[in-house]
């Protein structure tokens, strides 16, 4: 209820209540939404299950931004990773309980004509304390006004900390759940990817899907945590461009 309360506000917010004083100086635009998704219950399962997606998306200064914009951009980057509770799946028994983890960092991207280059790093809170990210590109088709795809491949990127969360067995864990005590390294850990769909219903408001295809690489594939390689995901949600002067 309460994600659809707030669905419900995104979308009936007027379009002047989005403008502090554009008028006057610079502008940063972010797209902010909400939606669905459905993929692994955890990073490495064979299992799936459906989420709230919370959209941040093409972020940046001017108008256009974030995967239309030209030339070098740079913009927050903000990321979730979901909790893992060894009660949910007899696969991760005896395993340590992961709690959701909140990431904060930078994007930076570069455009030219319909291609857009970008690489992201975060700082994970809470359930991981490691960083992580994603280096890609994506190739952006223009069907009509209002539909535009895009399709990409990017991979991703984990040190220590966070390979070692999701994907290492500690001495501990590997008494309690028969498993063999594993400590990867920091590296790319997943390639992937990318097919997007973006329907603009106005100026400011639009759909937005997303189907993504990963497979685990390096050492996370070898981890004994993993069940299942390859990691595909579907997301569905509603965005609202907003825009902040100062």
């Amino acid at each position: 209820m309460k994600y659809a309360l707030a669905l419900a506000i995104l979308i009936a917010t007027p379009l002047h209540a989005q403008d502090f004083g554009t008028s006057g100086g610079r502008t940063f635009s972010a797209d902010l939404g909400l939606g669905a998704s459905y993929g692994p219950d955890y990073p490495g399962s064979d299992d799936g299950e459906a989420a709230p997606w919370i959209i941040w998306r093409n972020a940046g200064f001017g108008t256009p931004g974030g995967d239309q914009a030209q030339g070098f951009s740079i913009a927050p980057s903000f990321g979730t990773e979901g909790e893992r509770e060894s009660d949910d799946n007899d696969a991760l028994a005896g395993l340590d309980d992961i709690n959701r983890a909140y990431e904060l960092g930078l994007r930076v991207s570069y455009g030219a004509g319909p291609v857009t280059a970008y690489g992201s790093l975060r700082r994970g809170f809470d359930g991981h304390e490691g960083l992580t990210g994603e280096v890609g590109a994506k190739y952006r088709t223009d069907l009509s006004d209002r539909v535009t795809l895009w399709s990409g491949a990017e991979i991703g990127y984990g040190n220590d900390k966070y390979n070692n969360t999701y994907f290492g067995v500690t001495g501990d864990e590997s008494v309690a759940s028969g498993l063999d005590a594993y400590a990867p390294g920091g590296g790319i850990n997943e390639a992937a990817i990318t097919f997007e769909a973006r329907y603009e219903l106005n100026e400011t408001t639009a759909l937005l899907g997303e189907v993504r295809y990963g497979k685990l690489i390096g050492d996370a594939a070898d981890s004994p945590v993993v069940q299942e390689e390859y990691q595909p995901s579907l997301r569905l949600g509603v965005t609202r461009r907003f825009s902040f002067g100062f």
